[in-house]
């Protein structure tokens, strides 16, 4: 059986970014890996794959939407170190719901059986969105992570998706197991100070912290991920990833956040400040 993981987190944060350099860590541990691109823009697995795919969208729009006529073939292709990779894909920019095809991109899957066919399943899901179609792959998950920066938009888009998770915990199996910090500089000045103040606050960890470093920006805009980059470098930006994917595969630890209220989080982290 599949361990599923939804990865959320505010829009802009690197989330693709992210769960590519994630889900090539854990490949490179000898799991098999499919990585789910849930936004419209199609892009999650660009740095495996080094291409834009067709989505789920345009496959089906192809076939006037007769689910029968796809093979896994047509929408699932592999990249970096045998990472399969799905683009749901959306509807064209100001039209239609994106969410809808999320829903449909996870029923297709199960229409496929490929649910039982990897180690691990990975949904990288847009930004801090959480409606009924983009909260679907909490309904699968056995965890949901939260990428994250030190910075009060990220922290409340952050307590936004606690409060997802935990609404969707009452009924389904998924718990929250942790925050990914991302960008971060001590040296400069952005630490994970207020992260690590609001995961106390709602009951949860920081699992990792990736680096901000120039080398993760370069990789995304080389359609590649850091494991294929030779730079001096490489080792600071991979460990984190090395570490976090031994941290899931080993299965980590987790819980039901306990989020706070909008005006509450508004003031509490001022208060921090």
């Amino acid at each position: 059986m599949s361990l599923f993981l939804a990865v959320y987190g505010k829009g802009g944060i690197g989330k693709s970014t992210t769960s590519a350099n994630l889900s090539a860590a854990m490949a490179l541990k000898g799991a098999k890996v499919l990585q789910i691109g849930c936004d419209p823009k199609h892009d999650s697995t660009f740095p495996l794959t080094g291409q834009l795919q067709n989505t789920v969208i345009d496959v089906l729009d192809e076939v006037d939407f007769h689910h029968e006529e796809i093979m896994v073939e047509d929408v699932v292709k592999t990249g970096f170190a045998g990472v399969d990779t799905l683009e749901a894909g959306g509807p064209p920019a100001g039209s239609g719901c994106g969410g809808y095809v999320v829903g449909e991109t996870v029923k297709l899957l199960k229409e496929f059986g490929l649910y039982d066919k990897y180690d691990v399943i990975l949904f990288d899901v847009l930004g801090d969105v959480v409606c009924g179609g983009f909260s679907a792959p909490l309904n699968y998950a056995d965890y949901a992570m939260i990428i994250a920066c030190n910075d009060f938009d990220s922290i409340f888009a952050a307590n936004r998706l606690c409060l997802a998770v935990e609404q969707k915990s009452a009924r389904y199996k998924v718990q929250l197991a942790g925050i990914i910090a991302n960008r971060v500089d001590h040296e400069l000045g952005g630490g994970t100070t207020l992260l690590e103040e609001f995961a106390s606050q709602v009951g949860t960890r920081i699992m990792a912290e990736i680096p901000y470093h120039d080398l993760i920006r370069r990789s995304r805009l080389a359609g590649k991920t850091l494991f294929e980059l030779e730079h001096p470098d490489q080792v600071i930006c991979t460990t984190p990833f090395e570490q976090l994917a031994e941290n899931i595969l080993n299965g980590p630890a987790s819980a039901v956040p306990q989020p706070m209220g909008d005006r509450e989080i508004f003031e509490v982290i001022g208060g921090w400040r």
